[in-house]
């Protein structure tokens, strides 16, 4: 196997870890407004992946960085061309980062309440956005002969890509509804856990539909399994949500997100960014590929250091397992500003 394979396999890999885990940090900061109805229990919402989402980040710059190294006019032409829409998550990112650290630095409620909303704001945009971008990315986009994006923002807006925002809008929520049906004890699992459960429905729909037009517009190639399997997945993690059975529903539902990405790359191969003008102006995982040397060197950066990488990580989950109530978050001070 060509190492191009390897790398587009690799970075495959990455973006589906990172949507794995960041999806659920993503579905929480969504759902802070709707489960938590205090301070307390936002601040217990906000405590189940405290110790996790900045790890969890660690994927998406390494995919960045892979990508860099391994496909560099593929990520020239990406970045370039998604400029405006890879800025907007880049700045929703920050400000959830800054919000998780600012939010309890005072104890007043309208400092609070506005790192919730910029909580809240930093999770959706990035879950909504990630999806329209790799929904372009798998129909095709306006590259010219030199590989350059020639078209406009809202031509990125196409129905297509649309669908495609919405689906991993509802997975991720749906995803982090049903991690924190597990991470939590008490009133709030018993909430959490119905929420999951109505989630569920419009998960189904709306990613049905999204891998429904994915397999009917690439009917020559592999995605169409990896669809299916996905689909079958996602009712899985309904029927488990109905059940309240938590763990094998978040099994099911990082199942649907992981197949679905692994789909969304089967279907683009072997191009790595399809043109809409004519396909002889398309990135391929050849034309666009770093030289052999360069991927021969990451290969064995990447076997040396991957397993370090993927060990500490599950240690730290292994660590931060138990689940957490409201009990486990002290009672703070009265709020100042605090109404009602």
């Amino acid at each position: 196997m060509e190492l191009t394979t390897v790398w587009f396999g690799l970075i495959a890999v990455l973006w589906a870890g990172y949507f794995l885990l960041e999806g659920f940090d993503f579905g929480v900061g969504i759902l802070l407004p709707v489960l938590g109805r205090d301070d307390r229990e936002r601040r217990l919402l906000i405590n189940t992946i405290g110790p996790v989402w900045d790890g969890n980040e660690v994927w998406l710059l390494v995919a960045g960085g892979a990508t860099f190294a391994a496909f560099p006019e593929w990520y020239a032409t990406l970045f370039s061309g998604f400029y405006l829409p890879l800025l907007i998550i880049l700045v929703a990112l920050i400000v959830r980062g800054v919000a998780f650290e600012y939010r309890g630095k005072r104890d007043h409620a309208a400092w609070k309440r506005r790192w919730d909303y910029c909580i809240i704001g930093g999770s959706l945009v990035p879950a909504l956005l990630w999806g329209v971008a790799f929904g372009n990315i798998v129909r095709g986009v306006r590259l010219d002969a030199d590989h350059e994006y020639v078209g406009g923002f809202f031509d990125l807006l196409n129905p297509y890509a649309l669908l495609g925002g919405l689906t991993t809008l509802t997975l991720f929520t749906l995803h982090g509804g049903v991690f924190l049906a597990l991470k939590t004890g008490g009133e709030m699992r018993e909430r959490a856990g119905r929420l999951a459960a109505v989630l569920a429905v419009p998960a189904v729909v709306v990613a049905a539909g999204f891998l429904l037009w994915t397999a009917i517009a690439h009917p020559d190639t592999g995605g169409r399994l990896l669809s299916g399997i996905a689909a079958l997945a996602l009712v899985g993690a309904a029927v488990a949500t109905r059940l309240r059975r938590e763990g094998w529903a978040f099994v099911a539902s990082g199942a649907t997100i992981v197949l679905a990405t692994f789909a969304l790359f089967v279907t683009l191969f072997p191009d790595v960014m399809p043109s809409t003008i004519d396909p002889a102006y398309s990135l391929t995982t050849t034309n666009a590929a770093s030289t052999p040397y360069t991927l021969g060197v990451m290969t064995w950066v990447a076997v040396a250091f991957t397993p370090i990488v993927l060990v500490y990580q599950g240690w730290t989950y292994w660590v931060f397992r138990k689940r957490l109530t409201v009990e486990h978050i002290p009672v703070a001070p009265a709020l100042a500003g605090e109404t009602g």
